[in-house]
């Protein structure tokens, strides 16, 4: 009992020192100039790293890729350690986390956080010119739901994320259908919380970009329910690397999330009227699904697609491919839409690709982003994306 109370004492000693010493953690200057602040009197080494620094280039199993910077903090008198971007942050919404003698810690100042995977990382925005699609503005707001659907072909109930723009529940018309994929790693909550796909929909709907349309963000790894931590498995930890990602068993169960949607909301459920995107592992579902039911889907996207699973993987989303690209490029798709950055570590796969559509005369659209494997990208691929759909 005494060492609970001690440690109680302790814990709120150390917020009031914090709030006597008015830490502000981050400060946006107004030239965009960010601090980031934290307390820690009794640390010897204190590092920021996130996407708002200088990203460096790490060697890895894949190859060279980019990772975020890192950076030393610098503490004064009173045990604050402070650091100051040397320059104004251009508008983006962005990440970040502190390094306490080699442990990671979210800033404690700042109670928004997000998760990627295992990795759960403290956020801000500056705003101006994109950044303005990822921002709550003063528009007609879509709804947010969660629903558990069956899926036969997989032999469970599943978890998934619908978008229902603004007006939908007032009225009595028919929409169009926006299947968005996540990548490895992710889940049904990656495009909402990462991805920023409810603001980016809301301000493009908003300003007359994009047509209202239903958002489906399904959960990719057909071993799971859902999500870490909403399923009965309970709080597992999340894992980038789990069976059924790439197998072709998410694919061939996708016309269970196609007739659960058809059945449960005012769709256009024609192909012309249906669109598929996703960034990595989701970029290659996109190809795997958009080419094995080519009369479902007429628009594809794909990010930063991941490359196929090895030959020993036995699915028939894996046999005739060659085949079944020829019959949906033959059923004329209204938009097959490619997007990568310049420096990401499936950039050369995905020039190959794009490489054997040219050769073979398959018609599609192109978008090169700078940067690399990140959902900066992805944020702005799907803004680009979106505003083709349904026209």
């Amino acid at each position: 009992m005494t060492i609970l109370l001690l440690a109680g004492i302790t814990a709120f000693a150390r917020q009031a020192s914090e709030e006597r010493l008015q830490v502000v953690s981050p400060e946006i200057h107004n030239d965009n100039r960010v601090t980031f602040r934290l307390w820690a009197p009794q640390a010897t080494c204190v590092q920021l790293t996130g996407d708002c620094l200088p990203a460096r280039q790490v060697q890895t199993s894949y190859g060279l890729e980019e990772q975020a910077g890192v950076v030393d903090m610098v503490k004064n008198a009173e045990g604050v350690w402070e650091y100051t971007t040397p320059r104004p942050l251009e508008p983006e919404l962005y990440s970040y986390y502190f390094l306490i003698d080699g442990a990671r810690i979210t800033d404690p100042r700042n109670v928004h956080t997000i998760r990627d995977v295992a990795v759960v990382a403290s956020v801000f925005i500056i705003g101006g010119g994109r950044a303005d699609l990822y921002r709550v503005n003063d528009v007609p707001h879509g709804t947010v739901s969660r629903l558990w659907y069956d899926s036969p072909a997989l032999g469970m109930r599943r978890r998934l994320t619908v978008y229902t723009p603004a007006g939908y529940e007032e009225g009595g018309g028919r929409y169009p259908v926006f299947y968005l994929l996540h990548g490895t790693g992710g889940d049904e909550e990656a495009w909402i919380t990462l991805g920023r796909a409810t603001q980016i929909m809301d301000n493009l709907i908003a300003q007359g970009k994009a047509e209202p349309m239903i958002v489906v963000m399904t959960n990719g790894n057909t071993v799971v329910e859902a999500a870490p931590g909403e399923s009965s498995a309970g709080f597992i930890i999340p894992t980038s690397d789990q069976p059924g990602m790439r197998d072709g068993s998410f694919e061939m169960s996708f016309p269970d999330v196609v007739n659960f949607i058809d059945t449960h909301y005012r769709t256009l459920a024609d192909k012309r009227h249906r669109a598929l995107a996703g960034l990595s592992m989701g970029g290659l579902h996109t190809k795997n699904i958009s080419r094995e039911y080519p009369d479902l889907f007429d628009y594809a996207g794909i990010f930063s697609p991941g490359i196929p699973p090895s030959p020993k993987v036995d699915s028939p989303i894996y046999e005739q491919v060659e085949e079944k690209l020829a019959i949906q490029f033959e059923k004329r798709p209204a938009c097959y839409w490619i997007a990568i950055g310049k420096t990401d570590k499936r950039y050369r796969e995905n020039k190959d690709y794009c490489q054997m559509l040219d050769e073979k005369g398959y018609p599609y659209t192109y978008m090169e982003t700078e940067g690399g494997h990140t959902w900066r990208n992805w944020r702005i691929h799907l803004s680009a994306f979106a505003p083709l759909l349904f026209k």
